[in-house]
């Protein structure tokens, strides 16, 4: 038996540990059972390199709850320790087990096969327990048994003694601290080694069963694949989601190494409850769901996994530190990511179009915030009109021209946001032989911003900006058929009948056919409303309210009558319904408004 003091900087390691090395004390699972994979394939690695000549089969890593004794064992059949390495690898905490061993075989194993650095990995177990043991007998030992005995209560002592153990390998006593009785309950232990340890590349078992899947669909060939294989790990990602449009296989072993497999969700309207669903892996270990450093934001809405051993994390795993190869695996994927998008496209268009109302939101949201990626979307980016055909930028810019080219010579793109709301004016629209787009997701009023700016001599403008000449203007409007005293007298009859300060009478000479009284929503205005309502840096102009344009048609045969009526109140009365019947169409008519029209309308009648 020796005792001895761990070797260490201060006296206070251990509060230091448990209060700022983890960020959560459930991590400490994570890593002793981290610990016990890297024991068991760091003997892989040897048995390859010649040796170990043992058997390797069951090297399973065993978690086990003994609610009795109040202990929680992590148990593996790895290469264990001697008592010369437990004083190096455990006492001697500036020593890294698993450093020492990559530079030494790194040429006679996989890239990343070992996971962390066992000697502060290991002393996470102080977080939850208030006595920690290791039973270890080394895979080098003869058959005279000489299995160790670490034993340490959370001070800087510890005691050293021969025990027994009849097979190599290593088991982790915890005995848990009155703090962390939670780690008794086998629901709370199987939720973290679900989390954390699902897919690790040695079989974990837990109350008599293997928790994890060792080889997970990332770490295979995209050539051993089907589809179905792709589809099958979603849904072991994501149980209750709904499938997958495509995905996108990783694997690059140059500069640097990345796997993974990035799947296109079905988008909804709220994009920010589409984010956080991309799991970092590091060699099979979970890390996080929270992958902002790692991936460009608009990549956020992608969900699956991103697996690299090259990705610098701080002690804990919970936190990336800024490096230079964390920008390389951004752009990385982000070009991967562009590549799959053109490559669908090209080979199958119809496809592609099926799925834009989903993948739309996705390319605009990139188009927006990164421009190397706006520059490979051109190509790929889709305009989707009224009528539900699609068009690329530039396909439709050469649709529109001939017809919607203004007399500035800047085309005009012509859009709706509700094909409901706005049915009469895409209607006037089409009976000019315009095109109109649909534009209703939740970031195109952003979008068609950024397009008027990057696409020359094109604006766009919503179909119930203005009156249907006024939308692209070609030509001087018609001349009206009223003198300029009836003019007059009909903007002060419209004025003082129209019943809601943001709204404001304009008089314009339309044809007879067109309707008597127009609602209009001044673009300019009502665009820096929207974008400020999905972030646009435009937060004042979220609380002013909307204004309205009542476009009165001085040559509609309407206006003559009521000019014509001979009592004032008659006028103000028909103005006033007309005016109510161009808000109705528009749905700005409710409540008390909208029964006061309707018995007037009954009364006129």
């Amino acid at each position: 038996m020796s005792t001895g003091k761990i070797n260490v900087q201060t006296e206070n390691i251990f509060p230091i540990i448990k209060k700022f090395l983890y960020s959560d004390h459930e991590i400490f699972l994570r890593e002793l059972v981290s610990n016990a994979v890297d024991a068991s394939q760091k003997l892989k690695t040897l048995s390859i390199a010649g040796e170990f000549k043992g058997e390797l089969s069951h090297l399973q890593v065993d978690v086990k709850i003994d609610k009795e004794a109040k202990t929680l064992t992590i148990s593996d059949k790895g290469v264990g320790m001697t008592a010369d390495e437990i004083d190096r690898y455990i006492n001697q905490i500036a020593f890294s087990g698993a450093e020492e061993f990559v530079n030494k075989y790194k040429d006679k194993m996989d890239s990343g096969a070992i996971i962390g650095h066992f000697g502060l990995g290991f002393y996470s177990a102080f977080m939850v327990a208030q006595k920690v043991e290791i039973i270890t007998r080394s895979f080098r030992e003869s058959d005279e048994n000489k299995a160790v005995r670490w034993e340490c209560d959370g001070s800087p002592e510890f005691t050293l003694t021969d025990t027994l153990r009849s097979e190599r390998g290593t088991d982790i006593i915890l005995h848990l601290n009155e703090d962390s009785m939670e780690f008794m309950e086998t629901e709370r232990v199987e939720t973290l080694l679900n989390k954390y340890c699902k897919f690790l590349p040695v079989e974990i078992q837990f109350e008599g069963k293997i928790i994890n899947n060792t080889k997970p669909a990332w770490v295979k060939k995209p050539a051993d694949l089907k589809e179905e294989d792709y589809l099958a790990f979603y849904k072991e990602l994501y149980p209750y989601s709904e499938d997958p449009l495509f995905h996108i296989h990783l694997n690059v072993d140059y500069p640097f190494n990345l796997t993974g497999i990035l799947y296109f969700p079905r988008l909804k309207k709220n994009i920010e409850a589409q984010k956080n669903k991309i799991q970092l892996y590091s060699s099979q270990v979970f890390v996080t769901d929270s992958v902002e450093g790692i991936v460009p934001d608009f990549l956020m809405l992608l969900h699956g996994v991103i697996d690299s051993p090259d990705i610098p994390l701080n002690v804990s795993r919970s936190y990336l530190q800024s490096d230079s190869n964390v920008k390389k695996i951004s752009s990385h994927i982000t070009k991967k990511v562009a590549d799959r998008l053109e490559e669908i496209f090209k080979d199958n268009r119809p496809d592609f179009e099926s799925k834009w109302d989903d993948i739309g939101v996705f390319i605009k949201y990139g188009m927006l915030s990164d421009d190397k990626f706006y520059d490979r979307a051109r190509k790929f980016c889709l305009l989707k009109n009224t009528e539900n055909t699609f068009y690329t930028l530039d396909e439709y810019k050469e649709k529109a021209a001939p017809l919607q080219t203004d007399k500035n010579n800047k085309t005009v793109y012509l859009y709706a946001s509700n094909t409901d709301d706005q049915h009469a004016y895409i209607e006037a629209a089409k009976g000019r032989g315009y095109d109109v787009l649909l534009m209703e997701g939740p970031l195109d009023s952003h979008f068609l911003n950024a397009l008027e700016m990057k696409i020359e001599n094109i604006s766009f403008v919503r179909v119930d900006a203005d009156t249907i000449e006024k939308l692209i203007v070609k030509e001087e409007s018609s001349v009206s058929i009223l003198s300029k005293e009836q003019e007059e007298m009909l903007k002060s009859i419209a004025e003082k009948n129209v019943p809601i300060e943001q709204y404001a009478v304009v008089l314009e000479n339309l044809q007879p056919s067109d309707q008597p009284v127009v609602i209009t929503r001044p673009e300019f205005m009502r665009r820096m409303k929207e974008m400020s309502a999905t972030g646009g840096g435009y937060s004042f102009m979220g609380e002013m309210k909307e204004n309205f344009n009542v476009i009165i048609n001085t040559n509609h045969p309407l206006m003559s009558k009521i000019l014509a009526e001979p009592a004032s109140e008659l006028q103000a009365i028909k103005m006033k319904q007309v005016i109510d019947l161009a808000r109705l169409s528009q749905n700005l008519l409710k409540g008390e408004e909208l029964t006061n029209f309707i018995n007037k309308s009954v009364e006129l009648l």
